[in-house]
């Protein structure tokens, strides 16, 4: 008999994120505390299909020449299939099944679409099944880019200038998109509507290239995101659900300092590319710190978030404009989110801890 809480870690997935929630996978197993907690790793392929993966930190280790990756090994997860069931189950690659005992929480990990969008929450609310992060409302929001700043805009939270543009209309009047475009003057950013880890986000210094930029988008979604680029520091802070029903908690703030001339993308967050560096904590007056704090708050409760988050905001000469909110953020050891928490006073394992209990404790 174990008093283990039995955790479901969830991650890869289907989105153009797969390999970066592997590397998140890998510093989960590799810092969750065993003396509390027994782990089910589940792992997504690429295809979508759900297998029952290697407890193998190692396994899952971000390396920049070989991104870890979900391979199908002929195994089936099955979820609970009742909310009077906490049953998880595996076919093996033999066809032959077994129990993997009850789940007492999943702990999803998966960034991008099909996973970090509500899609994964909305499965496990259906049988009441308890999960960290995000609810379905807040997820599937955060996850449009448009949508949330929509809503923040209602909120009062500063955000950049932007407008949408669908792949139909884009089709259609290129054209006048282009036009609209060249309001913003230049640079301006070419972004997916619904994508992360700054997978298809292109800085636009030549009109050009303005019509290349929207093609790359269009990629990873049917709806692209064209922005006002702001002149400024790029802060971020770390959000938590405040405990037993208390006030949303917000950390200290980490800064993105660019050295190269371009932006912050998916190379420089994940492949140890040059000129970039993660300073925590940020240098801020206390005003800004608090200021900071109370929008990342105020965002996070706008979307009426759960769980856990990060909030990005530039810094400007006449104060803070939000640039997103990510609410399943890097979970890597070297990611800014642990950083800004640790620098907050919890552990690298003391944060797993907290979210998992968050999510235990959290009525849907």
């Amino acid at each position: 008999m174990t008093n283990l809480t039995r955790v479901a870690l969830v991650f890869g997935g289907r989105s153009s994120e797969h390999s970066i929630s592997c590397a998140t996978a890998g510093g989960v197993l590799s810092a969750i505390d065993r003396s509390k907690f027994e782990v089910i790793p589940i792992g997504i392929t690429r295809d979508g299909a759900f297998v029952l993966e290697q407890d193998d930190s190692q396994k899952f280790k971000l390396d920049p020449k070989a991104l870890p990756e979900v391979q199908d090994n002929g195994t089936r997860i099955q979820f609970p299939s009742s909310t009077n069931s906490r049953e998880m189950r595996v076919i093996e690659a033999d066809g032959s099944s077994r129990s993997l005992g009850n789940v007492d929480v999943v702990f999803p990990i998966l960034h991008g679409r099909f996973g970090e969008d509500g899609t994964l929450q909305g499965m496990l609310e259906l049988t009441d099944t308890p999960y960290v992060g995000n609810g379905v409302l807040a997820s599937a929001l955060a996850m449009d880019k448009h949508f949330t700043k929509s809503v923040l805009s209602q909120a009062g939270i500063p955000v950049a200038p932007w407008f949408t543009v669908s792949a139909a209309n884009w089709k259609t009047d290129a054209a006048q998109f282009r036009r609209q475009a060249e309001a913003f003057g230049l640079p301006c950013f070419v972004k997916p509507a619904r994508a992360g880890s700054s997978v298809g986000v292109s800085r636009v210094d030549d009109w050009a290239k303005f019509a290349d930029a929207v093609e790359e988008a269009l990629q990873e979604d049917k709806n692209v995101l064209v922005e006002q680029a702001i002149v400024g520091r790029e802060i971020e802070c770390g959000v938590l659900s405040g405990r037993a029903g208390g006030a949303t908690r917000a950390s200290v703030a980490g800064e993105v300092i660019v050295r190269t001339g371009g932006f912050y993308d998916f190379a420089s967050k994940y492949l140890d590319t040059p000129g970039i560096e993660l300073v925590c904590p940020a240098n801020l007056t206390s005003t800004e710190l608090e200021q900071l704090q109370d929008l990342a708050a105020r965002a996070f409760d706008a979307i009426d978030g759960s769980g856990l988050a990060r909030v990005d905001f530039f810094l400007t000469e006449t104060g803070f404009v939000l640039n997103e909110i990510n609410t399943l953020p890097g979970f890597t050891p070297i990611s800014m989110f642990p950083k800004c928490w640790i620098e907050s006073g919890f552990t690298y394992q003391e944060l797993i801890t907290e979210l998992i209990e968050l999510g235990l404790e959290t009525v849907r």
